[in-house]
């Protein structure tokens, strides 16, 4: 299939730059694929969809303040760093802007949250074909530990912010309620709609809840810049799957009840492993770069909580594949949804409304 077969026109007033003023106020639409009917609801209706038996199954992911600013030591240039991946102990690969600016050898003062300079440094010491730079970080015993009093909250591009005081609201809403293992430079936008008051209506209703972890990438979120899927190289995120998850899972698929994953990343979790297991979880820990596009045949997952996607997105491709399991049809359907969620005045993106594909 082609990269453009999945763009779609967004009016920019729909993206979402805050989220709703609580949780579960979000909008939900939900999609039937067998009939292709859409229903227009509120997330906190969500539980009315969910039944005694099924496995609900969420990202517990924390996202980090690995948004960074800084100067040049000898220009007094400023920089802004976002942290991706780490490599070992203060050894990190970031994406720097202005990357022109960040030559190997470059080094670079960092900031703290008010602006003042840090005891801590950063050395350009690579580069790789996708633009992005590694950093080695000095002054520090661990930078990791040091992003609560030098890092922001890293919201995705397309949301503004003018003050600082929008982003102390963002360090607990750009957050889950069930946040538990720091790793993530983006929120698994999803699961922003649960509270734990609906969390628990749902566990008293009879349906279990577990966790994966999935610490998310900035690649979740990029575009798909290659002519057709086949072209394109998907990013690598790491993952961790406890055994009560596994175990669950399995017993549910074994007993045909229904395994409902919240967010894309818990689908990529969980297809990734069941694919190298025969059709089963494996407790375990490991990196998955698994890219699901239509057609694809899904060995866990039979429905999906998940937002609104940019256009080309791999996102966007999962769900066009979840639409219509082993065939090609889902992208048509998942377009035509997005149509009328943008008829509707939907909020689209990571602070936007959800969406439930049953």
């Amino acid at each position: 299939m082609r990269t453009d077969e999945f763009d779609y026109s967004l009016p920019p007033e729909l993206i979402a730059q805050r989220p709703a003023a609580e949780r579960d106020a979000s909008r939900l639409m939900v999609l039937h694929r067998e009939t292709t009917q859409v229903e227009h609801r509120q997330f906190r209706e969500l539980p009315e969809y969910l039944r005694a038996g099924d496995v609900l199954v969420l990202n517990n992911s924390r996202v980090i303040p690995a948004r960074l600013r800084g100067v040049n030591v000898h220009t007094r240039g400023k920089f802004e760093i976002l942290l991706l991946e780490e490599n070992s102990l203060n050894d990190w690969w970031v994406m720097l802007r202005p990357g022109k600016r960040a030559r190997v050898g470059t080094q670079i003062t960092l900031l703290d949250t008010d602006g003042n300079p840090a005891p801590t440094h950063a050395t350009v010491s690579e580069t790789n074909e996708e633009g992005h730079r590694r950093l080695v970080f000095d002054g520090t015993q661990n930078i990791f530990d040091a992003l609560p009093k030098l890092g922001e909250v890293p919201l995705p591009p397309y949301i503004t912010r003018t003050n600082a005081r929008e982003l102390d609201d963002d360090e607990d809403r750009y957050q889950t309620v069930y946040a538990e293992t720091a790793g993530s430079v983006a929120a698994p936008t999803a699961g922003l709609h649960f509270t734990e008051p609906l969390l628990e209506q749902i566990r008293a209703s009879g349906v279990s809840v577990h966790f994966i972890t999935l610490h998310v990438g900035l690649g979740t979120f990029a575009p798909v810049k290659a002519e057709t899927l086949g072209a394109h190289t998907m990013h690598e995120e790491r993952y961790e799957l406890s055994q009560p998850t596994a175990q669950s899972v399995n017993e549910a698929k074994a007993g045909g009840r229904r395994i409902v994953a919240v967010g894309t990343t818990t689908v990529r979790v969980l297809e990734s492993v069941a694919a190298k297991n025969a059709g089963t979880l494996v407790a375990g820990s490991g990196r998955t770069r698994i890219f699901i596009h239509p057609p694809y045949a899904f060995r866990i997952v039979d429905a999906l909580l998940t937002n609104f996607h940019l256009p080309c997105s791999t996102l966007l491709m999962l769900v066009s594949a979840l639409a219509a399991p082993r065939g090609l049809s889902g992208r048509d359907m998942i377009l035509s949804a997005y149509a009328e969620a943008i008829r509707e005045r939907y909020r689209f993106f990571s602070y936007g409304d959800a969406m439930l594909i049953l």
